[in-house]
């Protein structure tokens, strides 16, 4: 097979950033800081103890909280899987790489471009060790899975843990509350396949026992790796629907809970280990999820509360999403910041905290918090834009991007036509978009729908192209 591109419109440009200096201790003096980010699926706003769960436990990530920052207002740059990956991974808002379809199939045939410069490729250029554990979700073709994307090494299921090989349909499918109660019977129903490097290892993959897997696997890496700086990307398949947890664990009448109280105690496993391997003070932990829960999915879903929508939508429900980052020494202990902060930003961020200067295959758009995360200076995000593509199903082409709005400051401004009718809300007074204040304040309308679009023409005038594989 052959990788072709589309047409780049962009403009090659280096993206110069200066590490911002914490005050070292001697030991951080003489090594650069490692960085592990768990990225769940679907996970809301509110399904966290400390992000007030009526009912759902979670005490190694509120502990994570005590000794770390929690974020109120932590951005995803999609509503939905892999635009929200390719903005991660990239500092970019999807558009600008090529990412007009916001969900891969596995009957497609593109991918994120192997020449972008992903978190991996930038830290791995620097000496760093790297490895992906979890979906990708960026193209399952070889060319570009993450062993191809900067990563030395991958474990995990390619794309949606509901999506089978090698098409998205298998006959006689279970519902998800009768995979739920027989789970011995319900992992053959999906047919996902666990891969290795570039290899299928498993099929179909037994999803009871992949969360705890997925946390094997990153507990290895970090623990063959602690002599030199390493980033882990593990990527929980869960809460994507369908739900699964290890039947010592598995709770009848709770899937949603059941699932995320296991999430939490691996990830307390992966914490306890980065404290008994004594790297837990050399090391940079986010915990957080790719959008907003999957509201139609009734008691298989979580919660966004008091958030308005879930995914696949810009309200507030399906862009922000629980986030805490960890630190011990970096990262002041028990603080919170309802600054505007965002996963775009990581790129950026992670290289002023290790010295680089990243060069990337064009612009980008995120910017360097890591004065924030450290709590020595406001964050530098004021504004953020809400994009996303639309389209056919032929290919990527056939697509386009659509500008939904923007928030400024607490003010955010949202329509499907900006130019129409759109909403209106000072997110500081009404957190769940319920008072439109559009036709009290039309001058506030029309200032953040010319930012928006000033901003919009610049990042559609620098797009970059998706890879596609031309057989």
């Amino acid at each position: 097979m052959k990788l072709t591109s589309f047409p780049v419109l962009a403009l090659l440009l280096v993206c110069l950033l200066r590490p911002i200096q914490a005050e070292p201790s001697s030991f951080e003096a003489t090594s650069k800081p490692n960085f592990i980010i768990i990225f769940t699926d679907d996970q809301g706003y509110q399904d966290l103890g400390v992000f007030g769960s009526p009912n759902i436990k979670t005490p190694h990530i509120d502990r994570m909280a005590k000794e770390g920052r929690v974020f109120t207002s932590f951005y995803v740059a999609s509503p939905v899987c892999s635009a929200s990956r390719a903005a991660l991974m990239t500092g970019c808002y999807p558009a600008r790489v090529g990412i007009t379809k916001p969900v891969f199939f596995p009957t497609d045939k593109w991918g994120l471009h192997p020449e972008e410069t992903t978190i991996a490729d930038m830290l791995k250029s620097a000496g760093y060790a790297t490895a992906c554990v979890g979906k990708w979700h960026l193209g399952h073709h070889k060319e570009f899975l993450p062993t191809r994307q900067g990563f030395d090494s991958y474990f995990g299921i390619p794309y949606s843990n509901d999506m089978s090989h090698p098409d998205n349909r298998k006959p006689g499918r279970m519902s998800f509350e009768e995979a739920w109660k027989n789970q011995a019977q319900g992992i053959k129903t999906w047919n996902p396949p666990l891969m290795k490097n570039e290899e299928i290892v498993e099929m179909p993959a037994d999803q009871r026992t992949i969360t705890r897997r997925y946390t094997d696997h990153a507990i290895e890496f970090v623990s063959q790796h602690k002599d030199k700086p390493f980033f882990l990307y593990l990527a929980h398949a869960m809460p994507h629907v369908p739900l699964f947890v290890p039947e010592e664990v598995h709770d009848p009448e709770h899937a949603y809970k059941s699932v995320i109280e296991h999430l939490d105690a691996e990830t307390g496993r992966l914490l306890d280990a980065l404290r008994e391997q004594g790297l837990d003070k050399n090391t940079y932990v986010i915990f957080t999820s790719d959008n907003g829960p999957w509201r139609t999915q009734g008691v298989f879903g979580g919660s966004a509360l008091p958030l308005s929508g879930g995914k696949g939508w810009f309200q507030e429900g399906g862009v922000r999403v629980p986030c805490v980052m960890w630190g011990p020494g970096r990262i002041p202990a028990g603080t919170k910041t309802d600054e505007m902060a965002a996963t775009i930003d990581i790129l950026p961020t992670f290289a002023a905290l290790a010295g680089i200067t990243p060069k990337t295959r064009g612009p980008i758009d995120g910017l360097d918090l890591s004065g924030l995360i450290t709590g020595k200076t406001p964050s530098p995000r004021t504004e953020f834009l809400f994009c996303g593509g639309l389209g056919g199903q032929k290919g990527s082409k056939d697509f386009k991007n659509v500008l939904y709005g923007m928030r400024q400051g607490d003010w955010k401004l949202l329509g499907r036509e900006l130019d129409k009718s759109p909403a209106l809300h000072n997110l500081a007074d009404d957190i769940s978009e319920k008072n439109d204040l559009a036709k009290k304040n039309p001058e506030k309308v029309v200032a953040l729908r010319d930012r928006a679009k000033e901003l919009w023409k610049e990042v559609e005038g620098n797009v970059r192209s998706l890879g596609y594989l031309d057989k």
